[in-house]
């Protein structure tokens, strides 16, 4: 019998790299496999995916399908604008309306502190900061979060009554939805400050250009706002942090309306705010997200929130019943010069609405220029976007990149391959100050906190579980 000599080894690395690296010292090929323990080890979190894998997967899966086939059909557009509590009935009584999940005034952020605060002097409701926080604080001012109303915000997202909002419709499912105005850079109620340069211009909003907006929406018809992010996309947007190219191709659409009515200062405004169709992304995609709710045994999430001290979501499957964790900090960020992680708050906004559609974090490929906002690359960018694939049911075919060959963008977030890989959806967003009303610091990657994703994929199971028995 001839003896076999070994003239090379190799391996295959299953897990830790340090592992790999070792072998790879000493000069032999290594083969790295990627692997970690389903739902970070978590027992529970297992038990539970293997039930909605298994005995409930033809009903998940099917629900799935629906959701996204709503999501993806809508056709949400800016149909009207109007004053706040005239279309929200909740802002009937003396509320205001928040970004977030709900929460005590004691436990709320400075930046949304300092924006509800200015938000009630705009309204009148005080002459001054120390009795507006007063009122607040003893609950004459009662504070509501917008998403359970079906408005949503940017950054603090406060709304009061008199704030004019955008009203977004899809006809074919009724859904509708509401946003305030975006009110760009600088010194801004969105950006936690509340002086009263930021209050002069939501007074401005009020005064002059909620009229001029609605009387442009008569003259020029409702406007189609995902058929514009469609096209802002193949211009370098992604929809979240850069809107820029969408925005301008608003005002090329609105060009006309402006020359008949000659509001100078308006068409100013709009031209100078880089962020301008944030606002419109945002209730065009809680519009189409309110078309995909209540589908049962969906694990698709259609709420994603935070308002700088909690992340909360929601599934299409269980609706109303919200899965919270503490708010992570924007950890892939850009600082401006002078400013550390220590003054960072941490993620804030309803604008998290924006990647459940497929857009902001999960397009990320689509717009190059925001990898330099966590020190990335152009091939980081599109890296990003392929591996939030790995966490959607499938690829939208309304949205679509040409650095991936025009292949659509990653659409309906799965809780279950959330929870089960371990693997958070990215948003793209700003940074504020955490405690001197300096307003926007920076912008990054917030990475979110995977609890809420467990405990949910535990819920659904849960009431899947029940629904069986009968």
């Amino acid at each position: 019998m001839r003896a076999e000599v070994l003239s090379r080894v190799g391996a295959v690395n299953v897990g830790l790299a340090s592992f790999a690296e070792a072998i790879r010292d000493q000069g032999a090929p290594v083969a790295e496999v990627d692997w970690r323990p389903p739902a970070g080890g978590d027992a529970a979190t297992v038990r539970a995916l293997e039930r909605l894998w298994g005995e409930h997967a033809q009903t998940v899966a099917a629900a799935n399908g629906e959701v996204v086939d709503r999501i993806e059909a809508a056709v949400p557009r800016a149909i009207a604008v109007a004053r706040a509590g005239d279309v929200l009935p909740v802002l009937s009584d003396r509320r205001l309306i928040h970004s977030g999940t709900r929460i005590e005034w004691e436990r709320v952020c400075d930046p949304q502190r300092r924006a509800l605060i200015a938000a009630c002097i705009f309204e009148g409701w005080a002459s001054d900061e120390q009795r507006a926080a007063s009122l607040l604080a003893s609950g004459a001012i009662a504070l509501v979060p917008g998403n359970e109303h079906n408005h949503v915000g940017p950054m603090t997202g406060v709304c009061s009554p008199s704030m004019p909002v955008w009203v977004v419709e899809d006809e074919r499912s009724g859904a509708r939805a509401f946003a305030t105005f975006n009110e760009g850079p600088g010194r801004t109620l969105w950006f936690g400050v509340g002086d009263r340069q930021a209050i002069d211009r939501v007074r401005f909003f009020r005064d002059e250009l909620e009229s001029t907006l609605a009387r442009l929406i008569e003259l020029e018809g409702p406007i189609d706002v995902f058929s514009l992010a469609a096209q802002g996309l193949q211009m370098g947007d992604e929809l979240h942090m850069r809107s820029q190219a969408t925005g301008n191709l608003l005002i090329r659409n609105l060009l006309a309306g402006f020359a008949a009515l000659r509001d100078e200062r308006a068409a100013r405004f709009i031209a100078g705010n880089h962020h301008f169709f944030l606002n419109l992304t945002m209730a065009a995609a809680k519009c189409s997200l309110l078309a995909g709710s209540g589908v049962r045994g969906s694990s698709v999430v259609v709420v994603m929130t935070r308002n700088g001290t909690d992340m909360a979501l929601q599934l299409s499957g269980l609706p109303g019943r919200w899965f919270s964790a503490p708010a992570a900090p924007v950890q892939d960020a850009l600082l401006r010069e002078g400013y550390s992680d220590a003054d960072a708050a941490l993620d804030i906004g309803d604008s998290a609405v924006i990647e459940c559609v497929g857009l902001g974090g999960m397009a990320l490929a689509a717009a190059p220029a925001v990898a330099s906002f966590f020190g990335g690359t152009a091939a980081e960018a599109l890296a990003r976007t392929q591996l939030m694939s790995q966490i959607a049911i499938r690829k939208s075919r309304r949205f679509a990149i040409p650095a991936l060959d025009f292949d659509g963008t990653p659409v309906g977030i799965d809780a279950r391959l959330v929870a089960e890989l371990d693997l958070t959806p990215q948003i793209t967003t700003g940074v504020l100050h955490a405690s001197n009303g300096s307003g926007q610091i920076g912008a990054g990657v917030a990475h979110q906190p995977n609890a809420p994703f467990r405990a949910a994929v535990k819920a659904l199971a849960e009431t899947l579980d029940a629904n069986a028995r009968g």
